[in-house]
């Protein structure tokens, strides 16, 4: 290639669009093998499987070791968490997890698509959706310190559609896409949310205030390039208490049809909003409980996004 037409070419691999969401190919593959659970306790790849759980409680998937790739798997129907991530260099890649259902829609109990002990650990390009808890929970225990990555993926609850386990069709089951806890003492957790889609985290619910993002406790949150829909809170950030308070940098990301977009609580200390688009049916942009934010408080480039279609294509230039 020319010099000359390499140059002309930069701008456009600078504002090369990534799609937002889980794409291509999710699950596992037709003709897959049916397991009831599936411990991993040694290195390796493990891929093109069905975990079914049967409504049994446990993690469906528990992963022990480090240096471990779980990819092109449906995980579903327990009464536990899909996947509990105990081991560290993880990555968890294309898989589908969906109704973990524990309890009944007036008695919420806890079953989470994803959780365990922050480690190194990446969940790429899966969907989770109906969980009873939250699609993604670290650390339940509060006993780990680490960092994870979520990027390209869909995050999500509603309605459903059938009965199943102790829940009736139309009930929506969950709390949130993703909740942070941490224990008590020990460096802050790394969490990065990117390119990722979360929807339907709204009333009525089995909980009061269900939030697509729930930031807490002694946390560092980055989250980029993310589209949020039909939310009753589509984030939730929250500051000191007494395990912490997150710091939250969003930047680049649409909210759309939510009660509350930001829900900003306890005087939360280091929240920095850049390049926020607000589309659709909002009813608070930006809302303040328990005290204003304190001075690490910033909020430039807030605009009305066109559509949350384009986002979705990963279009997030103003209009």
């Amino acid at each position: 290639m020319k010099p000359a037409l390499f140059l002309l070419l930069i701008p456009c691999l600078l504002h090369a669009q990534t799609p937002v969401g889980a794409q291509g190919t999710i699950g596992a593959p037709a003709g897959a093998k049916v397991v009831n659970r599936l411990e991993i306790t040694k290195p390796g790849v493990y891929e093109n499987l069905i975990i079914d759980g049967e409504w049994k409680r446990g993690n469906l998937v528990k992963i022990t070791a480090d240096d471990v790739t779980l990819r092109n798997c449906e995980i579903r129907h327990s009464a536990g968490n899909g996947i509990g991530v105990f081991g560290s260099k993880v990555v968890i890649e294309n898989c589908r997890i969906h109704h973990l259902l524990n309890g009944t829609f007036e008695d919420q109990q806890d079953a989470h698509g994803i959780s365990g002990r922050w480690g190194d650990l990446v969940i790429r390009n899966c969907d989770i959706s109906y969980p009873s808890g939250d699609c993604i929970q670290f650390d339940p225990d509060r006993q780990s310190s680490g960092k994870v990555v979520v990027e390209n993926c869909t995050l999500w609850t509603g309605p459903l559609t059938a009965d199943l386990a102790s829940f009736k069709a139309g009930q929506r089951p969950g709390e949130n896409a993703l909740d942070t806890k941490v224990k008590l003492d020990g460096p802050r957790c790394q969490l990065i949310i990117r390119n990722c889609h979360m929807h339907g985290w709204n009333q009525p619910a089995q909980i009061d205030n269900v939030a697509a993002l729930n930031l807490k406790e002694n946390v560092d949150a980055e989250v980029t390039h993310c589209v949020f829909q039909n939310n009753q809170i589509s984030l939730r950030v929250r500051g000191p208490g007494s395990r912490g308070g997150a710091h939250v940098t969003v930047k680049e990301c649409g909210i759309f049809d939510s009660q509350a977009g930001i829900r900003a609580e306890d005087k939360i200390e280091q929240l920095k909003l850049t390049n926020i688009g607000f589309g659709g049916d909002i009813g608070q942009k930006i809302t303040f409980a328990n005290g204003k934010a304190g001075k690490g408080f910033e909020n430039s480039g807030e605009y009305k996004a066109a559509s949350a279609d384009e986002m979705l294509k990963g279009n997030f230039s103003k209009p």
